[in-house]
């Protein structure tokens, strides 16, 4: 069964930091670039941060460059967000996926993890 699963989202201070983690079963996630998404309510989903398959290339939205940093371990089948110096406008669910490399059909989602920035 393939699966994407967020963990790693709760509660911080502005400032303060979280490291969100996305476990793939099912697949080599090796094979998949991987994106970082969030939805925040009332807004539509937009990306955050991508990272190519051997992690030479990432790419990050302009509202949370210099702050966020995405990573991968391809042997532990996880990709990971390090979020510092949260703004409560970072509050939001935080979705990864993953696209393969060779088949742009094997497009696959997280169930998302919520994020909330607040004093």
């Amino acid at each position: 069964q393939v699966q994407l699963v967020e963990s790693g989202g709760g509660l911080a201070q502005p400032g303060g930091s979280l490291k969100l983690s996305c476990a793939a079963s099912g697949f080599t996630l090796s094979g998949y670039t991987v994106s970082w998404y969030r939805q925040a309510p009332g807004k539509e989903r937009e990306l955050v941060a991508t990272i190519t398959r051997a992690g030479g290339t990432r790419n990050y939205a302009d509202s949370v460059k210099g702050r966020f940093t995405i990573s991968r371990d391809n042997a532990r089948n996880t990709a990971y967000l390090q979020m510092n110096n949260l703004k409560p406008e970072d509050t939001a669910v935080y979705y990864c996926n993953a696209v393969s490399i060779y088949f742009s059909s094997q497009n696959y989602w997280g169930q998302g993890t919520q994020v909330t920035v607040s004093p």
